[in-house]
C-alpha cells in the first residue's frame, strides 16, 4: 500500500500487538485465551505490517522463515506433556506446577510451556500460510 499514514501506524502497531498477544498468552494461562488467540493476534501484527510495509520489509524482521517455528512449538508441547509422564509418574498432560509464583506471571506449570508450544506453531502456521499465498500472487 501506498498510504505514508497505514505505513507509519503500522511501525508503531506492531510491538504494541506483539506485546498484546503475550498478553493474551499468559492472560489464558488461567482465563480463556492462551497459545491459539495469542498467535493468531502476533500473525496478524505481521501481516498488518506486510500490508503497509510489503513482504520483503516484513520478513527482513525474521532471523528466519516463520515455517521454523512449529518444530520448537510442537517440540515443547510435547515436552510439557511428557514431563508429568517422567516426573511424577502421571499421565500424559497432567499439570505440574512450581511450588512458588513468580512475581510477575504467577503460577507457573507445564500448561504455560504447552500454550507457549501452541503460540509458536500458531504463528508459523498462520505465517507460513500467508507469506507463501503473498509471494504467488
Amino acid at each position: 500500500m501506498k498510504t505514508i499514514i497505514l505505513r507509519a501506524a503500522s511501525n508503531y502497531m506492531l510491538p504494541l500487538l506483539l506485546v498484546f498477544s503475550v498478553f493474551i498468552l499468559l492472560r489464558g494461562h488461567y482465563l480463556p485465551g492462551g497459545g491459539f488467540v495469542g498467535g493468531l493476534v502476533a500473525a496478524m501484527a505481521f501481516v498488518l505490517h506486510a500490508f503497509a510495509n510489503k513482504l520483503e520489509t516484513t520478513k527482513k524482521l525474521f532471523r528466519m522463515h516463520p515455517g521454523f517455528l512449529m518444530p520448537f512449538g510442537l517440540t515443547l508441547a510435547l515436552l510439557s506433556g511428557l514431563m508429568p509422564m517422567i516426573i511424577e509418574e502421571s499421565s500424559f498432560l497432567t499439570a505440574m506446577w512450581l511450588s512458588e509464583a513468580l512475581p510477575a506471571i504467577g503460577a507457573v506449570g507445564t500448561t504455560l510451556f504447552f500454550d507457549i508450544g501452541v503460540y509458536l506453531v500458531v504463528v508459523g502456521v498462520t505465517l507460513t500460510i500467508i507469506f507463501t499465498i503473498s509471494e504467488s500472487s
